[in-house]
């Protein structure tokens, strides 16, 4: 097996820029059009022209999962943060609709990691505080699920994080895009190792579930842009992350691209492992290509080109 070349942003690590030059090439000169012209069954690309109609369809992800819980078989769904905008719409539309959520559940994706401990509630970056802040503890008092349907993951909670996707159906696993092609903090990761030569086999990857993670270069310095005003010093280098053994306990996977997470390139390199069944671990994202539900939503005014152009 011809040796991969080394990466051009962080040499010790596996990620796209691993991947074979013509692969990057043709995503690269994917249009808009030709993005739309990837779904497949399986697979399905949706553009939303809007920003509240991208958002709104976002929130309503949430109101679909949780109409369906019923006592005897309680559901939900798993979200992230980043993107948030829709989080206030949820609650809003929990709060008009008067949508009772004593049976309904909600799994966070992931959480910052420091001295091997999840980070509390009281820490700025919080996801878990964003979680309330932004919608639960917007919903009204009479209508929100019980404490015990909110599911945080928790370092010594693992294992119990891991069964309630065995005993609560998962509607829908939302998710953004980071730029090194990650759901939740689904990295890849390093070389070294049994991995120093190959990235681990897709195969091998998905056996990986809920864990702590040690966070790529690019997840770190792109958590320090978007949240936390480019000081890379104040954001962990670890993190607890939901696992694609969870993922692929979810009846659907639902990407929302927005266009301020990943760049253009990104957001076409990964449609295309999916749509053509590409599944390499270096970029964890196109390891959708083998689950049975995957949607891609896009905001048209975030795809942008691949255009070299000088600012």
């Amino acid at each position: 097996m011809a040796a991969r070349p080394l990466s051009l942003v962080a040499p010790d690590w596996w990620d796209y820029t691993t991947l074979d030059r013509e692969l990057l090439d043709d995503a690269a000169r994917l249009t808009a059009d030709d993005l739309f012209a990837l779904s497949r069954p399986g697979f399905t690309v949706r553009f939303y022209d809007t920003i509240e109609e991208f958002y709104l369809a976002e929130a309503l992800e949430y109101i679909h999962a949780w109409r369906q819980a019923m006592p005897e078989r309680p559901a939900g769904i798993c979200g992230p943060i980043g993107p948030t905008e829709q989080l206030p719409l949820v609650a809003r539309l929990v709060n008009e609709l008067d949508l009772d959520l004593r049976h309904a559940h909600f799994w966070g994706m992931d959480e910052w990691v420091v001295d091997g401990r999840e980070t509390p509630e009281s820490f700025t970056l919080s996801f878990a505080k964003a979680d309330r802040e932004l919608c639960f503890d917007r919903i009204r008092a009479d209508l929100r699920m019980p404490e015990s349907n909110l599911h945080f993951p928790r370092v010594a909670e693992i294992e119990t994080f891991r069964r309630s996707f065995d005993e609560v159906r998962c509607v829908v696993m939302q998710g953004g895009q980071g730029e090194i092609k990650h759901w939740a903090f689904n990295d890849p990761l390093r070389r070294a190792g049994v991995f120093r030569d190959q990235p681990p086999t897709p195969a091998e990857y998905r056996q990986l579930g809920t864990r702590v993670v040690e966070l790529h270069p690019m997840t770190i310095i792109q958590n320090a842009r978007t949240s936390g005003g480019g000081v890379v010093t104040n954001v962990p280098t670890q993190a607890l992350t939901v696992g694609p053994a969870e993922t692929w306990k979810a009846e659907k996977v639902s990407i929302w691209h927005a266009g301020t997470h990943d760049n253009p390139f990104g957001q076409r390199l990964t449609a295309l492992m999916i749509s053509k069944k590409l599944p390499d671990s270096s970029v964890p994202m196109s390891l959708l290509a083998d689950h049975p539900n995957v949607q891609f939503n896009y905001l048209r005014s975030g795809i942008g080109s691949c255009t070299a152009e000088m600012h």
